[in-house]
């Protein structure tokens, strides 16, 4: 059944009860699990994430680049009851392929990797569950593995996603963006995911699928980039709790 969005523009609420500019109810925890290097569960909405971290450590490379840096490797594995279809998806899955190497991609040029040559950082990421942002999700859950695994990066990687209130087909100049899109509404309307490096509006991650109009593009954009930086003081306070918690622990 086809997205009803006539009424977003009138009652100023979506399907869910947001407005347009708000993010959904985010919950994350670092340090999961003892026996990983580094850990973190992360949800945004439905979308839950489950990252574990191994290394900077030997082994396990698989060929291509210098060996001056440290290579840093993504593996996605989506289980099958995490989506309506109940689809599994295998190794060799496209999208799923696309998403390992956008993120590798990402951290490899935000991770300190010269400090750790001929070495290996592997990320591995768990989707328990799919309702909208599930790259966004899954930058945000690694960025937190990472900074529990104590690898040294030159900020936090931080994601979300932005929208269009109408579709392409529809060639409407009027329409709003939209923060954050959830499952339904990343099926129906255009977006894109925005991936941003600190506080600042410097974009290292922009993935967009989807057909949008030239006009629109760069609303969609900086409605995302502003979303990257309440999703940064999300993820900020539980870094500062956590390690709070730690040095409390500490102490006594």
């Amino acid at each position: 059944m086809p997205l009803d969005t006539s009424t977003y523009t009138l009652a100023l609420l979506r399907l869910d009860g947001r407005r347009w500019n708000e993010l959904r109810r985010m919950h994350a925890q670092i340090s999961t699990q003892a026996a990983a290097d580094g850990s973190s569960y992360l949800e945004m909405g439905n979308t839950k994430v489950i990252c574990t971290v191994a290394g900077p450590s030997e082994g396990r490379r698989s060929g291509g680049g210098g060996d001056d840096n440290a290579t840093v490797q993504v593996e996605i594995g989506i289980a099958g009851f995490s989506g309506v279809d109940r689809k599994k998806r295998g190794r060799g899955d496209k999208r799923t392929s696309e998403m390992q190497m956008t993120i590798a991609n990402a951290f490899s040029n935000t991770l300190f990797t010269n400090l750790y040559p001929h070495s290996t950082i592997l990320i591995t990421l768990h989707v328990l569950s799919q309702d909208g942002s599930l790259l966004a999700a899954c930058l945000n859950a690694a960025t937190l593995a990472l900074i529990d695994a104590g690898v040294p990066m030159s900020d936090y990687v931080v994601a979300c996603t932005s929208g269009s209130t109408s579709s392409y087909s529809s060639n409407d100049e009027a329409a709003d963006p939209l923060l954050d899109l959830n499952g339904t509404e990343e099926q129906e309307l255009p977006f894109l995911t925005v991936g941003t490096l600190g506080a600042g509006d410097k974009v290292s991650v922009l993935v967009m699928e989807s057909r949008v109009q030239a006009s629109r593009l760069e609303g969609m954009l900086a409605v995302g980039v502003d979303g990257c930086k309440q999703v940064r003081e999300i993820l900020d306070q539980v870094v500062r709790t956590h390690g709070k918690r730690i040095l409390e622990s500490v102490v006594k």
